[in-house]
């Protein structure tokens, strides 16, 4: 692999590596501190998760959801009021998902079956379900106190005995733990693919890319361990990522989804049914935004009629970040991860150094249509006929 291409490939990392350093000598190091760490984790665990759904949409021709920050209000906002009345944590929960997944259903329908443009049938979306959340709040923020719900979603992993004093081993201990997984998995599949002849990259890149991995993995779980260990938050955004990085890269109907953004009439003449496709992909969209909106609203504690204002924009962000081509067909799980945690790192060392949020605005926009561009360019695409 030439230089050319492995800057092409690793260009959003890079960035990434670069942007990190950057806030951590403009902060001073308070980028670094353990709380901030933890931090940049539980401030976008939304856009990790919501990004996951987003890419399926982007996958089928570059086409977005609008309605999820709204969705994300509403579910939210349903839960916090059937918490107030009194009602148990877990029955909630799954009511939320529920409501999510009408939601889905609703849209995936007149996306999939009956041809509206995604674009105006997730603005309506956005509209409607906005609305409906402020009314269930009634113009009113509502707080959450229901024990069991926050410890479901916005508590902490702790050990007796293991995590008992400043430091929390168990959170060093699982960065220990994956790190070695992530090594025993990439020989165990370079040892499959040579039995049966695959070609592959040399041992020396591939090994070195997972000690980079590792190595970080095991500095984050380091400064996990000396703040309040690991969130529980994670384990459900790393469940929602794994699942959704099987689908797309494991599955055959994960398949679909690219082909049908690489080319819809030959994936339709193929025997592939677009429709589904299309409907699973936001049916599964609002789902991951239901979930949102029960962490964010854990998170906070509280739920009002601007909750989730604006998290699509952050997910598509992350996702056009991550490289997922504007156009539709390409683009994976890993990439809109590091997407999602360069505008996370952005956000963070923006609000640390106490930057106005109005340039704020402006920095992110300018790094999406950076990137943006970069896809086109590089991918030599101009959007013109002929």
């Amino acid at each position: 692999m030439n230089a050319k291409t492995l800057l092409k490939k690793y260009t959003m990392v890079i960035a990434l590596v670069v942007v990190f350093i950057l806030f951590a000598i403009l902060t001073g190091g308070r980028l670094l501190y353990p709380q901030n760490m933890s931090n940049l984790l539980l401030q976008n665990a939304y856009v990790l998760v919501m990004a996951c759904g987003m890419l399926l949409c982007i996958l089928t021709g570059g086409n977005i959801d609008l309605s999820v920050g709204s969705t994300v209000c509403l579910v939210g906002a349903v839960a916090a009021q059937l918490l107030a009345a009194g009602l148990p944590a877990i029955p909630v929960i799954l009511l939320g998902l529920v409501i999510a997944c009408v939601i889905g259903v609703w849209q995936g329908f007149w996306i999939g079956n009956i041809h509206i443009p995604p674009f105006i049938c997730t603005l309506s979306g956005m509209f409607l379900f906005r609305g409906l959340g402020r009314a269930i709040l009634g113009s009113k923020t509502v707080s959450i106190n229901n024990q069991t719900f926050l410890n479901i979603f916005a508590s902490y992993i702790n050990i007796p005995g293991v995590d008992s004093g400043d430091v929390k081993w168990s959170a060093f201990a699982v960065g220990i733990i994956v790190a070695v997984g992530l090594l025993i998995f990439t020989a165990m599949n370079r040892a499959k693919k040579a039995a049966k002849g695959y070609k592959q990259a040399s041992a020396v890149s591939e090994f070195a890319k997972i000690i980079v991995i590792d190595a970080l993995v095991l500095a984050y779980t380091w400064k996990l361990a000396h703040y309040k260990g690991i969130p529980v938050m994670a384990l459900w955004v790393l469940a929602v990522v794994f699942i959704y990085a099987f689908i797309t890269s494991k599955t055959a109907f994960g398949r679909y989804f690219y082909a049908v953004g690489g080319n819809e009439k030959a994936t339709k003449l193929s025997g592939i049914d677009t429709e589904k496709v299309y409907f699973m992909a936001y049916l599964s969209m609002s789902i991951l935004a239901g979930l949102s909106g029960l962490l964010m609203a854990a998170r906070i504690g509280s739920v009002n009629g601007d909750t989730g204002t604006s998290f699509e924009m952050d997910a598509i962000g992350s996702c056009f970040i991550g490289g997922a081509s504007a156009y539709g067909g390409s683009g994976t799980v890993g990439g809109i991860m590091v997407g999602a945690i360069l505008l996370g790192v952005i956000n963070q060392g923006m609000s640390i150094i106490g930057l106005d949020n109005n340039w704020q605005y402006v920095v992110k926009g300018a790094v999406l249509l950076v990137a943006v561009i970069f896809d086109v360019v590089s991918n030599h695409k101009t959007g013109k006929a002929g």
